[in-house]
């Protein structure tokens, strides 16, 4: 924690936020070649240890290899938000209310200050307690020096000197109020500027010496976390210089010592292998003389399949492994997914029931798009009743389609058109409705089309027609989808290419692939470079 006249005036400077978009940049801007992650990478049968994972035959594993592996896991989790999320910050812990940890702590802590305040008022007043409080207190406050300030961290040994207070406390000469004001005066010059307020508060707020301790280590604890997120925003640029390297090596560590590490993703990859094959078109016959073997699907058209299932169906299968640090992301993007989807699917049916009347009206297209929006929320919640909400969106939306015309000299909506609109829109909760699914089947050509492209972020895709309602929330929903998506393959790129090489040239082979030796297939195939 830097002193006064070196404190930053904020934890996250415009030289951090500089860093952290050009590390975002750089993650989307993945070019096609890279993306490819090369097929002479594809065809390689040996790579370094951090660049692709182990092939550990299974073994039982034991309690430390458990604890090790957990401890990667930490690391892992906590490099890769601090990497991603510009926005990360550590809170000081707080247990949930009414919990039997808060209860237990509430409970320790009160009879720790009730023995404090017993001993203090004892006479003799007895310090021992006291002392200790204060030798924490001089730690703390040492920690929180820079290196070079040593001025500063001779000061506060001279002042907390603890041998010199003992001795003091033995002939009841200690002035713990003196102490106490020198400590607060000592917070003040080490404190970050947000936290001046709770300084002067203790300086303005005389209490008795019991009191004062407990704000003490209060504003204390605060101060540490100032500084674990100051360090955090100090050292982001560094780590994202590295972060490719730091955590393919940390998820190798983890493969290495755990066997099953890959099971669910190896799952997952080998069903949109399936997926691609199933919908190529049949090749040549190998067994006639001068044709070749049929031609292996594109790796990035693979695993681009697997990331935009796993973005609209990832609710009904298991989560891989190489995105568990996203989980998070990525089950709120699975939401808004399904939120816009059925926004789209419900003003879809309303446009091509009105027709030409209610078209290039933009502030009717945002007041229906709201409406619905807003009664759709929490609809990935379990207990969400879609077939009720859609019956209550349906009402609101004749009404503003019936004023929108009237103010436009066109004859309000038939009794019987607003039955079938009302109609055609609940049916949208039945899971094989033909609008729904030719509206999901358009936002995956969309996704997949952001996903193909170099720089889409710059230069996105067109909309598909009938989706141009929500194109502002698309647009952003695909950009941060694929901003991560790309950063997830930059560091999981070789093992997904190991996995989908061993699914392609197995013993037995997936659909619509040849049984043949390895070889054979690279040849016939045209993979390599």
């Amino acid at each position: 924690m830097p002193l006064n006249d070196e404190r930053p005036t904020s934890t996250s400077t415009s030289e951090d936020q500089s860093s952290d978009t050009e590390s975002l940049d750089r993650h989307d801007s993945v070019t096609s070649s890279d993306a490819e992650l090369s097929r002479q990478s594809f065809m390689s049968e040996s790579s370094s240890k951090h660049s692709s994972p182990s092939c550990s035959p299974p073994k039982t594993l034991t309690l430390d290899e458990v604890m090790a592996s957990a401890e990667d896991l930490s690391k892992l989790c906590l490099a890769h938000e601090i990497i991603v999320n510009r926005d990360f910050r550590l809170d000081q812990p707080d247990p949930p209310p009414n919990s039997l940890h808060k209860r237990v702590k509430e409970i320790v802590h009160k009879a720790f200050w009730d023995c404090l305040e017993s001993e203090l008022n004892e006479e003799p007043p007895e310090y021992e307690h006291a002392i200790r409080l204060l030798e924490e207190i001089r730690e703390t406050l040492l920690s929180f020096l820079n290196p070079g300030a040593n001025r500063m961290r001779t000061q506060i040994m001279e002042v907390l000197d603890m041998d010199l207070i003992r001795q003091q406390a033995d002939n009841d000469a200690v002035d713990i109020q003196g102490l106490a004001s020198y400590v607060i005066n000592t917070m003040g010059k080490l404190c970050a500027p947000m936290r001046d307020d709770e300084v002067k508060k203790l300086r303005e707020t005389p209490g008795d010496i019991v009191s004062m301790f407990k704000e003490i280590f209060r504003v204390l604890d605060l101060m540490k976390m100032d500084l674990v997120n100051f360090t955090i925003t100090t050292l982001r640029p560094e780590l994202q210089k590295n972060s490719v390297e730091y955590e393919r090596a940390k998820f190798q560590s983890i493969v290495e010592k755990t066997p099953s590490a890959l099971d669910e993703t190896t799952n997952w990859i080998k069903s949109s292998l399936e997926e691609v094959l199933i919908s190529m078109p049949p090749g040549p016959n190998p067994t006639e003389p001068g044709d070749s073997l049929r031609t292996l699907p594109s790796p990035m058209l693979v695993f681009n399949t697997a990331f935009v299932h796993l973005l609209f169906n990832g609710q009904k299968i298991p989560f891989p492994e190489t995105l568990m640090t996203d989980e998070g992301r990525l089950k709120e993007m699975q939401r808004h997914v399904e939120l816009l989807k059925t926004v789209a699917t419900v003003l879809l049916l309303v446009y091509n029931n009105i027709g030409d009347s209610i078209f290039g009206l933009p502030i009717l297209a945002e007041k229906l798009k709201k409406i619905t929006s807003v009664l759709l929320e929490g609809m990935h919640n379990p207990h969400f009743n879609l077939t009720e909400a859609l019956e209550n969106i349906s009402a609101p939306i004749c009404c503003e389609l019936n004023k929108s015309l009237t103010e436009r000299n066109y004859p309000p909506l038939s009794s019987d058109l607003q039955l079938t609109l009302k109609g055609q829109i609940c049916s949208i909760a039945q899971e094989n409705n033909p609008i729904r699914c030719v509206v999901e089947s358009r936002f995956k050509q969309y996704f997949m089309s952001f996903l193909s492209m170099p720089k889409s972020n710059a230069n996105p895709p067109p909309t598909p027609n009938g989706l141009g309602c929500v194109q502002p929330e698309l647009g952003i929903l695909a950009a941060n989808s694929v901003c991560m998506i790309n950063y997830n393959k930059q560091v999981y790129g070789p093992f997904y290419m190991r996995i989908l090489k061993k699914l392609l040239f197995s013993s037995e082979p997936s659909p619509g692939v040849a049984q043949t030796s390895a070889s054979a297939s690279i040849q016939g195939s045209g993979c390599s470079q």
